[in-house]
């Protein structure tokens, strides 16, 4: 997914100290943004915290990276 990859070179990461980040094996993660692998749900998460993106923006239907806002817990 270039998107994927154009944020992490946006900010200077390489794929380890990324995959270290979100908390998956560098491998997995090069699976991942080349599209070998499908994103898993816990992974799009992780990665939409990560660089506070919303997760349309990384499976790019929206060109606004702007995350939603968080829904509020309980009442």
């Amino acid at each position: 997914m270039n998107r994927l990859r154009d944020l992490r070179e946006d900010r200077d990461l390489t794929q380890t100290k990324l995959a270290k980040a979100i908390g998956i094996t560098q491998r997995k993660y090069s699976y991942i943004e080349t599209g070998v692998q499908q994103l898993t749900e816990s992974v799009l998460r992780s990665l939409a915290e990560y660089y506070s993106v919303s997760v349309d923006y990384l499976l790019d239907l929206t060109d606004e990276p702007t995350p939603y806002p968080k829904k509020k817990r309980g009442r």
